[in-house]
């Protein structure tokens, strides 16, 4: 979901500099953290956490860090390539998984929690200079320092049920056979910070997901490669906030969205060749419109489906991911309430293309959204296509950096506004 602010000049061109800057002073602080960590300085609350720590099983606590910095130039086409044509933003989160079995006894269970942060209070280069609709940078969201943007409780039972509950993103997290499944997931095209940037690569935008919201969801799983998941979650959900406003003080509106599928795994010589196939709909009953109407409509209704597939392997190593993939995705949407009525994307991942590159990954996608025929004075152009390559570059196991590239057909659907191609860098630190 893409966010458009605008702000001076001005401001821009004093911020990026400064946003290099902090870049690099974030990347060698989490660099050098063992290194203050083993200081023979005595702090009053390192041990406090130490003491902690001591009472707490290590392999029931998760702790992972991740920073992410993505410069983009749009240097053809578009709305403009001159009015802020180039800009940086990023983002850094920490997620935390605590099992509870031991630390509470509450067998088969965990909490699991996710905060993030976006730099700067401009979105990207959308809005100024592309005029994407569907964003050539998912991962921008607006300027904050730290927001909880998940924080839910997992309950299992047996193998075959789980439960969660509290505040959520519902396009991740759930697994059927070693592989994504529920909802819209894509084991090659799924996480902006590290595979495409394109928001049409990321998820399907005929799915009027609510970001991070409150609810509940479940996962059943009657054998090792069958599945079926549904969600219900608060439809006027509000990311900065932690829902309860919304969920119980506003409208009774709740997303509901209901997915099966199966995870099959393919026999080859090189080992199993794994795959899904999933398929979905949902429901949303706000009042909502497409861009042209002054009449909202509300129960709005909508499917989906998408696969992945393995294709080949280099080696039999079940640790080893080296391989050519594909993916597909597709869906449908109502055109008196929505902007696009139907969505295509595919492509594939390739890990280990070349000798002594194990780690590194090359991803080509295309994606096509088709607008709604009743918004014709917002939509002159009937779709707007990406093509997007991106090539990560493993530097170290805790750095990663992705030249990146899109060619956007049609921007935002808009009438005189030329074909763009936008450049891209992204570096990414995990830890």
């Amino acid at each position: 979901v893409m966010h458009n602010h605008s702000h001076s000049d001005i401001y821009n061109q004093g911020r990026a500099p400064a946003d290099l800057w902090a870049v690099s002073l974030c990347l060698a602080a989490v660099c050098t953290g063992s290194a203050w960590a083993a200081s023979p300085q005595d702090h009053s609350h390192s041990s406090r956490l130490q003491e902690v720590r001591q009472h707490i099983p290590a392999e029931d606590i998760e702790v992972a860090l991740g920073l992410t910095g993505i410069y983009q130039q749009n240097t053809h086409g578009g709305v403009s390539t001159r009015r802020r044509a180039g800009r940086l933003a990023g983002s850094y989160d920490v997620q935390v998984t605590a099992g509870l079995e031991r630390l509470l006894g509450i067998e088969s269970a965990s909490l699991f929690a996710h905060a993030e942060g976006f730099w700067p209070r401009a979105q990207g280069i959308d809005g100024p200079s592309v005029g994407s609709f569907s964003g050539v940078n998912a991962d921008a969201q607006p300027r904050d320092a730290l927001i909880l943007t998940e924080l839910w409780y997992e309950q299992g039972f047996g193998d075959t049920f789980t439960l969660r509950a509290g505040k959520m993103d519902l396009t991740g997290g759930f697994e059927c056979g070693g592989t994504p499944v529920a909802f819209d997931a894509s084991l090659f095209a799924n996480d902006e910070t590290s595979q495409f940037l394109n928001g049409a690569l990321v998820n399907n935008p005929t799915i009027p997901f609510p970001i991070y919201a409150l609810g509940v969801s479940s996962l059943y799983r009657p054998t090792e490669r069958l599945y079926a998941a549904a969600g219900i979650v608060d439809a006027q959900a509000d990311m900065r906030q932690t829902g309860l406003r919304t969920a119980f003080r506003d409208e009774d509106y709740f997303f509901g969205i209901f997915e099966t599928g199966l995870t099959p795994v393919l026999d080859s010589p090189a080992g199993p060749l794994q795959g899904a196939y999933r398929f979905g709909f949902w429901y949303d009953p706000q009042p909502k419109a497409h861009s042209d109407s002054t009449r909202a409509y509300r129960d709005d209704l909508g499917f989906y489906t998408s696969c992945d597939q393995m294709l080949w392997r280099e080696t039999a190593d079940p640790q080893d991911f080296q391989g050519l993939g594909l993916f597909f995705r597709f869906g449908a949407a109502n055109g008196l309430r929505n902007d696009v009525t139907r969505f295509w994307s595919a492509g594939f991942q390739y890990q280990g293309l070349f000798d002594g590159r194990d780690a590194d990954v090359l991803g080509v996608g295309v994606a096509t959204s088709t607008f709604t025929n009743r918004a014709t004075a917002t939509f002159a152009q009937d779709h707007e296509t990406v093509l997007e390559v991106y090539y990560r570059i493993e530097v170290c196991p805790h750095l990663s950096i992705s030249p990146d590239i899109q060619y956007l057909k049609n921007p935002g659907g808009t009438q005189g506004v030329a074909d763009a191609t936008v450049l891209g860098l992204r570096a990414q630190f995990t830890f």
